[in-house]
C-alpha cells in the first residue's frame, strides 16, 4: 500500500481524504453548535461578519444579546431562521482553479497523480436586492450568459419533500432524478438565441446553480445578483466549473449563516468543517456539470494547496490526500489554444495497452513512481531546507512528459512549447491533464530573470501562445465581506466593488486590478479559510 493510501480516513464530495472531520447528518449535538457558532459553542458576534450567528437574533437586535445561549438546531431549524437584511452588503466569493502536476493518465489506470492549486481563479459577487424583488439572477458576461429567475415560481415543493430535502450537513454523492427532472422547465428558457455549443455550457452552469439555489435555500430567500467572472480560460483543462461551483457553494452557504470565520486564529478543526462543508456542496455543483466527477477539482479549489488521489476501484470514490504542506512554486502556464477531447486521448492510451500491453504497463508504472517521487520530497517536513528540491521536482517533471509523449498524447504544439522555453532556460515544462492540446506547465528555476521571460513571451505571442505566470499551490476558497478593498482610490473606507464596476472590469487583467487575489501581494481584505499545518504534511 502506497503511503499515502494509509492517510486517507475520510470522505469529501465524493472523494476519500485524511481531513478526519465529524459532520455527518447524524452529527452530535457539539459538533452542529460548532456549525453555527464557532467552536465548542464559542459565540461569534452579529457585526455583519460571514460567519455570525442568527440561530438566537436578528441582524436588527441589541449587541448585548450577542451571548445569548444557543438552542440545539433540529433538521428543518436553519430553514426557519430568520434570515438577514435582504439589503445586506454586497461581499464577493472566490476559488482557484487547478492543473495536474504529475501523473496524468496513469491516474485512469489506477496510478497516484498530484494536482495543486494555481493563482488564476473564479470570482463571484452576490448583491442583495430591495425586499420587493423577488427574483434571483446568474450572470457570467464572460461566457456571454445572464438570466433571472422568480423565486416564487421555482419548483420549491418538489425540493421541499420530506424525502428528498438535503441539509447544508448532509454529503450528497448523486443528483436526485426527480429533483433534477423538476429543475428542467426552468432550465429550458436559458439562452435561446446561442449557439448549441454555447446553450450548452450555460445550461451547465444554471443547472449547478438552481441545484444548489433550491437545495440550500428556502422560498423565503432574499432577492440576489450572482455575478461571476473568471481569469480562468474555459475549457482548458484548469478546473474552471469546479471554481465556479466552489465559489458558488460558499456564497449560499454563507448566505444562510452556516459558515463560520474565515480568521486568523480559527482553529484547525474548525477551518477543517468549513472547508468540507463548502466542499461537498461544490461537489453536488460539479455532478450537474460533469455527471460523474471524481472530485479531485473541486477538493483542491476549495482547500487550496495540493492533493495526491488515486482510483482503483471506479465503483468507489477515490482515495485523496491533502498536502497542506505543499510549497508556493513560480509557475508558468502556456494555453496551446488548440483544441482537444479528454476521452480521445484516454482512449489512446487504452488502445495502445491492449496492443502492447507490457510495454505500456511499464509506462504507467514508471510514471506513479515519478508521482510516488514527487510526493516523498513533498510529504518531508525539512524538505524546503534541501536547496535542490526545486531541481528535482523539476526533474521529474521532464521525466513525467517524455513518459506522456510515448504514450502518445503530446501534440505538436504542445512539443513547440517546450523547445522555446528550452531555448531560454528558464525551466522545466511538461504538458498537463488530458493533453493533445490544452496547455503547458513550467517550473520556473529560481534564478529566472525578467528579461528572460520577456525573450520567451515574444517567442510566444508570435506563435499565437496564451502566456500566463502564476503561482502554485496558493490559498483555495476565500471570501471578501463586505466587497470593499483598499485600493489606491479616493474612496473613503476604501473601494466598494459594485455591480457595474464589476461587469465593467476589462478582461482577466481588469477583474485582477478590481478585485484578485494578487500573487506577489496579499489583498488587504480577503480571507482564507487555511488549514494550519504544525508538523508533516
Amino acid at each position: 500500500m502506497s503511503s499515502w493510501t494509509s492517510n486517507a480516513r475520510r470522505s469529501i464530495g465524493g472523494t476519500k481524504t485524511s481531513f478526519a472531520i465529524n459532520d455527518e447528518k447524524t452529527s452530535s449535538t457539539s459538533s452542529r453548535r460548532t456549525s453555527m457558532n464557532g467552536t465548542n459553542g464559542t459565540h461569534i458576534t452579529h457585526n455583519g461578519h460571514p460567519g455570525q450567528n442568527t440561530e438566537t437574533a436578528s441582524v436588527n437586535e441589541s449587541a448585548s444579546e450577542d451571548f445569548l445561549p444557543v438552542p440545539k438546531p433540529t433538521p428543518r431549524s436553519y430553514l426557519d431562521r430568520r434570515l438577514s437584511s435582504p439589503m445586506m452588503p454586497a461581499f464577493m466569493v472566490s476559488a482557484p482553479g487547478k492543473v495536474i502536476v504529475y501523473g496524468e493518465h496513469a491516474v485512469v489506470h489506477g496510478k497516484a497523480a498530484i494536482a495543486a492549486a494555481i493563482s488564476l481563479r473564479s470570482y463571484l459577487l452576490v448583491t442583495a436586492l430591495s425586499k420587493s424583488r423577488r427574483t434571483i439572477t446568474l450572470r457570467f458576461p464572460d461566457i456571454a450568459f445572464n438570466h433571472t429567475w422568480i423565486i416564487d415560481d421555482l419548483p420549491w415543493a418538489a425540493f421541499s419533500q420530506p424525502s428528498k430535502k438535503r441539509f447544508y450537513y448532509d454529503l450528497v454523492t448523486s443528483l436526485d432524478p426527480d429533483l433534477v427532472a423538476a429543475m428542467k422547465p426552468h432550465l429550458s428558457g436559458v439562452s435561446p438565441e446561442a449557439t448549441l455549443e454555447a446553450k450548452k455550457i450555460h445550461q451547465a452552469a444554471a443547472s449547478a446553480f438552481l441545484y444548489l439555489f433550491l437545495s440550500l435555500g428556502s422560498q423565503h430567500f432574499p432577492g440576489c445578483i450572482y455575478t461571476l467572472r473568471s481569469t480562468l480560460p474555459i475549457g482548458a483543462g484548469l478546473g474552471s466549473s469546479a471554481s465556479i461551483s466552489v465559489c458558488l457553494s460558499a456564497a449560499l452557504l454563507l448566505q444562510i449563516r452556516t459558515l463560520a470565520g474565515p480568521h486568523p486564529d480559527q482553529p484547525r478543526e474548525e477551518a477543517e468543517l468549513q472547508i468540507e462543508r463548502i466542499n461537498r456542496w461544490a461537489f453536488v455543483g460539479e455532478m450537474c456539470i460533469h455527471g460523474n466527477p471524481s472530485g479531485v477539482d473541486n477538493t483542491v479549489s476549495t482547500s487550496g494547496k495540493a492533493v495526491v488521489f488515486k482510483r482503483t476501484d471506479y465503483a468507489k470514490p477515490p482515495i485523496v490526500t491533502p498536502l497542506l504542506n505543499f510549497p508556493e512554486l513560480p509557475l508558468l502556464l502556456v494555453n496551446t489554444k488548440q483544441t482537444r477531447s479528454t476521452s480521445t486521448e484516454v482512449a489512446k492510451v487504452a488502445s495502445l495497452k491492449k496492443a502492447h500491453p507490457v510495454v505500456t504497463d511499464l509506462i504507467l508504472e514508471a510514471i506513479d513512481k515519478v508521482s510516488n517521487s514527487a510526493y516523498e520530497l513533498l510529504a518531508a517536513p525539512d524538505h524546503r531546507e534541501d536547496k535542490d528540491y526545486t531541481q528535482t521536482l523539476g526533474e521529474l517533471i521532464n521525466i513525467n512528459h517524455g513518459l506522456l509523449v510515448s504514450l502518445g498524447v503530446s501534440h505538436p504544439r504542445l512539443e513547440r512549447i517546450r523547445e522555446l522555453v528550452d531555448v531560454v532556460g528558464i525551466g522545466w515544462t511538461k504538458l498537463t491533464g488530458a493533453g493533445g492540446g490544452g496547455s503547458t506547465i513550467t517550473l520556473l528555476r529560481s534564478d529566472t530573470s525578467p528579461e528572460a521571460l520577456r525573450d520567451l513571451e515574444v517567442r510566444l505571442d508570435a506563435e499565437d501562445f496564451e502566456k500566463f505566470e502564476i503561482t502554485l499551490g496558493g490559498d483555495g476558497v476565500g471570501v471578501l465581506w463586505p466587497a470593499v478593498l483598499k485600493n489606491d482610490t479616493d474612496e473613503e473606507g476604501g473601494e466598494e466593488i459594485d455591480q457595474e464596476k464589476f461587469l465593467n472590469a476589462d478582461g482577466r487583467e481588469g477583474v485582477e486590478r478590481l478585485a484578485g487575489v494578487r500573487i506577489h501581494e496579499k489583498r488587504e481584505g480577503w480571507k482564507f479559510w487555511r488549514i494550519n499545518v504544525k508538523e508533516g504534511i
